[in-house]
């Protein structure tokens, strides 16, 4: 193999490295390929949600990103890429591809090794690195070799069609029942606050940035991140004045589903579909992170047996979610529930 050039990143680029490389390993890949591209951005600026990644931008307005590219005797080969994301702003995304009869011959680590020095440069200050894999994948085992350990892991999950037993909500009477279990805009301040709380409390093994009710709206409930209706668990409400007294209030939100647009075909296709062939319904189900442990388990598997009562659903579980982890682990044991592809791992410094 004659000595290889490296370069930053040049238009038509992806065109040729696509048909290199081929079919991507997994929806990881898939997603990390789509982030290629010309080097954008400046040291330094704001923040804002681009997409579905929230991403740091520079004093250009541009998405923070260095990407470069591997050639070989004029033709690219391989390519890295790192980006910045404003939700979690202590590392950035990286991402290493090359081309299978290159691989073993120390193009990716010299991608790697010039990807962390534009790590030094990013927006804040100089930033660790973050990337995701597949477990058992040729990306997993070059970013371990490389150094970085496991963050967390995620698994996708399809529950089916009544593997929970529907719960007596209250005393069981239709007042009651609406009185606990209600429908709620996904432009609620309440659920925004909530699921904010949540996602903040679930990602301590990355800590995110500051999420504001607005911040939490936009990037998790509103109609680009594809919500379309969410359904929230309450506590009994209470009077201030003693149980002779109504409560003049509704009780406080101890859990929520927010429902999606159906998942990729790629992410079913790694697994089984829904009941029958359904397809399911990707749900965001979380909890109040001010809940006491056994509180949190009793909401989340209550309302997961409602929400999967009739059809599948699809759930995103990573290690750090105990109490959903306490509701679908069994359901996977018992065989009520099918893991779609394998595990994923976040990887980082």
């Amino acid at each position: 193999m004659a000595e290889l050039n490296y370069r930053p990143w040049r238009a038509g680029d992806d065109q040729l490295l696509l048909q290199i490389w081929g079919d991507p390993e997994g929806p990881a890949a898939a997603q990390f390929r789509g982030e290629l591209g010309p080097d954008a951005g400046k040291a330094g600026g704001e923040v804002s949600a681009k997409g579905d990644e929230v991403s740091e931008t520079a004093d250009d307005g541009d998405t923070w990103r260095r990407c470069v590219v591997a050639v070989d005797e004029g033709i690219p080969i391989a390519a890295g890429v790192v980006y910045a994301s404003a939700l979690h702003p202590r590392r950035v995304w990286a991402y290493v591809e090359v081309a299978r009869d290159h691989r073993g011959r120390g193009v990716g680590t010299e991608l790697l090794r010039r990807l962390r020095e534009a790590a030094l440069t990013a927006p804040g200050g100089p930033k660790g690195l973050r990337t995701k894999a597949a477990a058992g994948s040729a990306g997993e085992a070059f970013a371990r070799a490389s150094g970085l350990g496991t963050l967390e892991r995620s698994r996708h999950v399809v529950v089916r069609p009544g593997s929970l037993k529907l719960p007596v909500f209250g005393d069981g009477s239709e007042q009651q029942s609406s009185q606990l279990v209600q429908d709620l805009a996904t432009g609620s301040v309440e659920l925004s606050d909530a699921v904010g709380r949540y996602y903040t409390a679930v990602h301590e093994w990355d800590p995110p940035a500051p999420l504001s009710v607005g911040k939490a709206q936009q990037l998790f409930l509103s109609d680009a991140s594809g919500a379309h209706g969410a359904v929230v668990l309450r506590a009994p409400a209470r009077s201030a004045f003693g149980s002779s007294v109504p409560a003049g209030r509704k009780g406080r939100l101890r859990a929520f589903a927010v429902s999606y647009a159906n998942p990729a075909a790629g992410l079913l296709a790694s697994g089984a579909a829904g009941h029958d062939d359904e397809p399911p319904t990707e749900v965001l189900l979380g909890h109040d992170p001010a809940l006491e442990a056994d509180d949190a388990r009793d909401a989340v598997r209550g309302l997961l047996a409602l929400v999967a009562y009739q059809h599948p659903v699809l759930l995103e579980v990573d290690d750090s979610m105990d109490a959903l982890r306490a509701a679908v682990d069994p359901l996977l044991d018992a065989g009520l529930a099918t893991q779609l592809g394998p595990d994923t791992f976040i990887l980082g410094d």
